[in-house]
């Protein structure tokens, strides 16, 4: 059975709903970005790093890891800090377009295992300065990159999206169930059979 490095619902949700059997056992690492570090290469170094975490502790099994950033311009937006900070990430990205990059590294042992990047593009409506102090009070930002669930309450601030929306969600349904597909030994519901020799 495959384990999801990750303790997000969100994460827990698209696994649930791709019909994929999973337990949960969450990495602990150091999420801090490098000085002067690319967006996507910070995303794919963060979900390997957490794969590599877990798989050291659970050498026989596939581990599934994950790591979501917002970029604004050239600026990444990770999980604000307190609520000050997540008013502050949303006056921003207000009335704004920015991307959502999402790495994902499947690892076994000593596996390579394998990686993708999945970008998408949000639309952001303008928002009044009594809609954040709502949206922030609810508390649905604390422990979401760029301080929004677009799957939750922060919908209703989303003009439009270009890309994969699982991907903003956290975990991009397509690359998993290709990652999942390509590695020997998981089988995943509706994909083919392997083929005779």
């Amino acid at each position: 059975m495959l384990i999801l490095a990750s303790s997000s619902p969100r994460r827990s949700q698209i696994l649930t709903e791709l019909g994929i059997a999973f337990e949960v056992d969450p990495a602990d690492i150091d999420e801090a970005l490098r000085p002067g570090e690319a967006a996507d290469h910070a995303a794919a170094r963060l979900a390997e790093a957490k794969a590599a975490a877990v798989a050291a502790r659970r050498p026989d099994r596939w581990i599934l890891a994950a790591d979501t950033l917002v970029l604004l311009d050239t600026t990444i937006l990770g999980k604000p800090r307190d609520d000050a900070e997540a008013e502050s990430m949303l006056r921003r990205l207000a009335g704004r377009t920015h991307r959502v990059v999402t790495g994902v590294h499947l690892h076994r042992g000593e596996s390579p295992g394998g990686s993708a990047v999945s970008w998408s593009t949000v639309r952001f409506a303008p928002m009044t300065d009594q809609e954040i102090a709502w949206y922030v009070g609810t508390g649905e930002p604390r422990d979401k990159a760029g301080a929004y669930g677009i799957q939750g309450l922060g919908a209703r601030f989303i003009e439009g999206i270009s890309g994969s929306y699982t991907n903003v969600m956290g975990l991009p349904a397509r690359d998993v169930y290709r990652l999942m597909r390509e590695a020997e030994s998981l089988r995943v519901p509706g994909s083919p059979a392997p083929s005779s020799p």
